[in-house]
């Protein structure tokens, strides 16, 4: 019954609703097995401890009967009340097997009537020369039997001993509480079902402060969620803060490429405007008319990408050891005569970042290297230490160049600024490897090279996790 009803839950959209059916269906189960074990247990202790009772009463009646001149003499007292109300369902007797003994014994609430017994045949005594059985009653009511055979004396007289105990009333006294015990495991599973859709329905309203504050997010009102939850949920608001402020890096981000992308075409473009005047006539007419354009196409491009950026970002992954691989292996051929060496000490990194990104910083910094360097680049890979930040990787780039000068190292990540004009280039390569490390929330530091003597680019990223 349970896998019929679980099957259409799937198609319950609520998840408090699936819950709540859920624990419904486990406490309906739970108490009906319950009930049906202490019912069983209490029938079990019932039906062993009359029939010790009956013993008891048997082995009382066996204790209070003798023999005198050959004939059955004594007064049982079992010490139960029932003994002596007449036709009660509780009876005791004692008759006379052996032909050398001779009379009866009967209890008051017999009657002086008699109960049969069934041959030995077909309920046969056990090792204790016992034997037990049920006869219906003289009113209708059903009898639990304990019956032994006694020798009574040295002359092997010997004597049937039975106690009769009412069965009917022992099951009506098993039916009494197992009727009470479901009217009260019914009124208990009622109300625990009850409390715990509450429970449920309480617990769970954290979630729905999450849903409102997504929303609140989405139309504007705030600008993260609040963290203040329960510790199963604060997780799920720290990493979804997590990822508005990666998207919000990215949309900044976006933003410097495109002001890098402007700044670098700016002169070139210039310079062709003021050559088309120059030159004059067609020829200049027809530079100046792509020059134009080629502004126009520019804009509205970058345009576009400003939009995508902050539509569509997401959060990236990017393996570190294949992608620096391919960098040193591409930097390698275009500088044949630099030894080029790479020391991956965590070939299992992963960049909690985009590959491009990754690719760019990298590649700008061995550009650099390649550019400067006289007969040697060194690419090292090791995590970072932890007063840089958590969960983060260093690379370090070092070439045997002149280096810079501790002077030089601001002007070298300012925008645009040359340090040796006699070297190609725009000026932008350490400025957008330093605004793209610092949207990653990353430190990018220019030091002198330890082991080759120039410069050493060490920059420091974060790791995604598991």
């Amino acid at each position: 019954m349970i896998l019929r009803l679980t099957r259409y839950l799937p198609n319950v959209r609520s998840l408090s609703l699936r819950v709540i059916l859920f624990s419904t269906l486990w406490t309906i189960v739970s108490f009906v097995a319950i009930a049906t074990i202490i019912s069983a247990l209490y029938g079990e202790a019932r039906q062993h401890s009359f029939q010790q009772l009956l013993s008891a009463h048997l082995f009382s009646v066996i204790a209070s009967v003798s023999v005198n001149d050959g004939t059955l003499v004594g007064r049982p007292d079992p010490g139960e009340v029932r003994y002596s109300s007449p036709f009660s369902g509780w009876y005791w007797s004692v008759d006379p097997v052996a032909d050398n003994l001779k009379g009866s014994l009967r209890s008051i609430s017999l009657g002086g009537k008699s109960i049969d017994s069934p041959s030995t045949l077909m309920v046969p005594f056990d090792t204790s020369f016992q034997r037990s059985y049920t006869e219906p009653g003289l009113k209708g009511e059903q009898l639990s039997i304990v019956e032994t055979e006694v020798v009574l004396d040295a002359e092997n007289r010997v004597a049937r001993f039975r106690v009769m105990g009412n069965l009917s009333e022992l099951e009506g006294e098993i039916a009494d509480f197992r009727n009470t015990l479901y009217f009260y495991l019914g009124v208990f599973g009622i109300a625990g079902t009850l409390i715990n859709a509450a429970v449920i329905l309480f617990g769970l309203r954290p979630l729905d402060r999450v849903r409102r504050s997504l929303a609140d997010i989405r139309e504007g009102k705030v600008s993260r969620l609040d963290e203040d939850l329960p510790i199963e949920i604060a997780p799920l608001a720290r990493e979804m803060n997590a990822l508005i402020e990666n998207n919000r890096r990215i949309m900044e981000r976006s933003r410097t490429q495109v002001g890098n992308l402007a700044h670098s075409l700016k002169t070139p473009l210039s310079v062709l405007a003021n050559e088309s005047r120059t030159i004059g006539g067609a020829k200049g007419k027809i530079v100046a008319e792509q020059s134009a354009a080629m502004q126009v196409q520019i804009q509205h491009y970058l345009q576009r990408a400003r939009v995508a950026a902050q539509r569509d970002s997401v959060v990236f992954r990017a393996s570190v050891t294949p992608i620096l691989a391919r960098l040193v292996r591409v930097t390698a051929k275009l500088n044949p005569g630099m030894d080029m060496r790479f020391d991956n000490r965590m070939p299992d990194a992963v960049f909690a970042g985009e590959q491009e990104d990754l690719e760019e910083i990298v590649g700008n910094l061995l550009e650099n290297a390649g550019k400067w360097g006289r007969s040697a680049i060194r690419l090292t890979v090791s995590a970072a230490g932890p007063e840089t930040m958590d969960n983060a990787f260093d690379i370090s780039v070092e070439d045997d160049g002149p280096g810079l000068a501790p002077g030089q190292i601001k002007d070298a990540l300012t925008r645009g600024k040359r340090l040796d004009e006699s070297k190609p280039g725009t000026g932008l390569g350490l400025s957008i490897v330093h605004d793209t490390v610092r949207e990653y929330g990353g430190t990018l530091r220019l030091e002198r090279s330890e082991d080759l003597g120039g410069l050493r680019a060490r920059i420091t990223l974060p790791v995604a996790g598991d």
